[in-house]
C-alpha cells in the first residue's frame, strides 16, 4: 500500500494505491458529512450529471486506525494538471466547481475546498475528484472563495488579457496564484468590470490589509470576515461568479501552430496516406494508450481513437489544445485528452519533495505507443537536440514509436534555415537512420505519397 504524496493535505481522509488501483481512505472525523452528502442525495445527482467521479464502498482490513470507510472510485485514465489545460479546459473546469457548489447547497452541503487540482478530464468532460471536498453548509461566508479566484478565475483573466500561455505560471502557485499578483498584471480597465472588481481587485486588496494588519486591526478584520451571509447571500456571490465567468472569452490572437494544417507541405492524397500509414501501423499494433508528442489539433490522433482505448494529445500551442478540446467537447470524444506540453521543457513533479504532483514524464512513461509526427526537426533544428538525444527521449517512454523523418528539402526544414546557419551535416535520412538504430529497430518504412517525408514504425531494442 502506497499513500499518494499529497494526501497529508486533507485531514478528513487521503488516497492509497495497491497494486495500480486506487483507492481513498475516509477518516472517521469526516463520517457526518459523507454520510450527509451520501444519504441527501446530493452524491446520487452529481454522480447522474456526470458533476463528480463515482464510487463503491470496499471492505478491506484495517488501512488506518481512524478510518471510517474505504472507497474505490473509478478509475481515471490519465491525470492532468491545471497548468496544462487551454483556456476553455479551465473555464469548464471553473464552472463544473461552481456548478456543484450551486447543487449541494440545494442539499445543505457546500464545498469546503475549490482547489482546480479537484477537477480532471475524464471521457472528454471535466469532472471533480474529490470526495471528500464537502462540508455541512453554514451561515458564513464561503470558506473556499479566495481559493476558487486564485486558481480558476484570477488565471482565466490572465490568459484573457495578457496571453494564453501564461497558464503556466500556476504551477509556481500550488495553492493558487496570489490575487495580489493577479490584480497586479490585469490592466487597469478591468476595474471597471463590476465582477472583476470585486472578486479580484478589491478582494486582493482586502486579503492585503488583513495580511498586513496588526493587534486591534486583525480582530476588527476578524470580526468582519465572521459575520454570518445566510444562503440567499451565498447563492448570489456563486451566481455572480458564474456570470462573471461566463463573459470571460480568449481574446482572438493567432500563433505558429494554431492554423498549422491550413498551411502544411501535403497534397491532399498526401495527407490522406499519412492518415492511412498511421492507422494500419495501429492496426497492427493494438495499443492501449498512445502519446501522441506535437499533436498540434489532433488531426492524426482522431486517426487513432478508434483503435486505441485512450490518446494523450499534447502541443506546445495553447490555441492548437483550445481547438481540439472545441472538437472533442462537440463530437464528444470519450478516449482523448489534450493538453499544452513542451517536449523540450515539460513540467516537472512539484509540491513537498516535487511529489504532489507527478511530471508529466513520469505521468507519460509506459505508454503503448509514441507518435512523433512532424516535429524531428523542430526538435533537432529549432532546439538544436542532437538526433540520438531525441532518441534516447523517445526510447526512454514507449517500447514503440511511430516518428516521421522531414528532410532538408522539405519546405518547412527550409524555412526554419533560413534565418540561421545549417549546422546539422547529421540530420539526413543515413544521419536520422544511424542514430535511432542505437535505440530502436526499425520494423517498418513507408515514404508519404507526393513528399520527401518518410514515416517509420520501431521497436525498441
Amino acid at each position: 500500500m502506497s499513500n499518494h504524496p499529497s494526501s497529508f493535505r486533507d485531514p478528513s481522509g487521503f488516497m492509497f494505491s495497491v497494486e495500480g488501483t486506487f483507492y481513498r481512505c475516509v477518516n472517521k472525523r469526516y463520517a457526518v458529512e459523507y454520510d450527509k452528502l451520501m444519504s441527501s442525495g446530493l452524491y446520487k445527482e452529481l454522480v447522474n450529471r456526470n458533476l463528480i467521479i463515482s464510487h463503491v464502498e470496499v471492505s478491506m482490513e484495517d488501512v488506518y486506525s481512524e478510518q471510517y470507510k474505504i472507497l474505490k472510485p473509478e478509475q481515471l485514465e490519465f491525470i492532468t494538471y491545471p497548468y496544462e489545460w487551454s483556456f476553455s479546459q479551465l473555464k469548464d473546469a471553473a464552472l463544473t466547481t461552481l456548478t456543484i457548489q450551486k447543487i449541494a447547497m440545494g442539499y445543505g452541503m457546500s464545498l469546503k475546498d475549490a482547489s482546480a487540482f479537484n477537477i480532471q478530464f475524464h471521457k472528454g468532460k471535466p469532472v471533480f475528484i474529490d470526495t471528500l471536498s464537502f462540508e455541512v453548509l453554514k451561515q458564513e461566508p464561503w470558506v473556499a472563495y479566495k481559493q476558487f479566484c486564485q486558481h480558476f478565475f484570477g488565471p482565466l483573466l490572465l490568459m484573457r488579457h495578457i496571453d494564453p500561455t501564461i497558464n503556466k505560471i500556476t504551477s509556481n502557485y500550488i495553492d493558487g496564484v496570489p490575487l495580489s499578483i493577479i490584480s497586479k498584471m490585469l490592466p487597469p480597465s478591468t476595474k471597471f468590470s463590476m465582477g472583476i472588481l470585486m472578486h479580484i481587485h478589491l478582494h486582493a486588496k482586502s486579503q492585503t490589509k488583513y495580511a498586513s494588519a496588526q493587534g486591534d486591526d486583525i480582530q476588527g478584520i476578524k470580526e468582519k470576515t465572521s459575520k454570518k451571509m445566510d444562503t440567499n447571500q451565498l447563492r448570489g456571490l456563486i451566481e455572480s461568479l458564474i456570470s462573471a465567468i461566463s463573459e470571460v472569452t480568449l481574446n482572438k490572437v493567432t500563433t505558429e501552430w494554431g492554423d498549422y494544417y491550413s498551411f502544411h507541405n501535403y497534397s491532399k492524397d498526401g495527407f490522406e496516406h499519412k492518415k492511412q500509414i498511421i492507422s494500419e501501423y495501429m492496426i497492427q499494433l493494438q495499443p492501449q494508450k498512445v502519446l501522441d508528442i506535437g499533436g498540434n489539433i489532433g488531426e492524426f490522433s482522431k486517426a487513432v481513437v478508434d483503435i486505441a482505448s485512450l490518446v494523450i494529445n499534447t502541443d506546445i500551442d495553447p490555441l492548437a489544445v483550445e481547438k481540439n478540446y472545441q472538437y472533442i467537447k462537440k463530437s464528444k470524444l470519450e478516449k482523448m485528452i489534450t493538453l499544452v506540453n513542451d517536449i523540450t521543457n515539460p513540467p516537472p513533479g512539484i509540491g513537498v519533495m516535487n511529489r504532489e504532483r507527478d511530471s508529466f514524464i513520469d505521468r507519460v512513461k509506459g505508454v503503448d505507443v509514441v507518435m512523433a509526427l512532424a516535429i524531428i526537426h523542430h526538435l533537432s533544428i529549432s532546439n538544436n537536440i542532437p538526433l540520438e538525444d531525441t532518441a534516447k527521449m523517445f526510447s526512454a517512454l514507449s517500447g514503440t514509436l511511430v516518428i516521421e523523418f522531414v528532410p532538408k528539402t522539405d519546405g518547412k526544414v527550409m524555412h526554419l534555415l533560413e534565418t540561421r546557419e545549417d549546422i546539422f551535416p547529421l540530420y539526413t535520412v543515413q544521419g536520422f537512420e544511424k542514430a535511432y538504430t542505437k535505440y530502436f529497430t526499425i520494423e517498418q518504412k513507408t515514404p508519404v505519397f507526393e513528399s520527401e517525408r518518410i514515416m517509420y514504425l520501431m521497436k525498441r531494442l
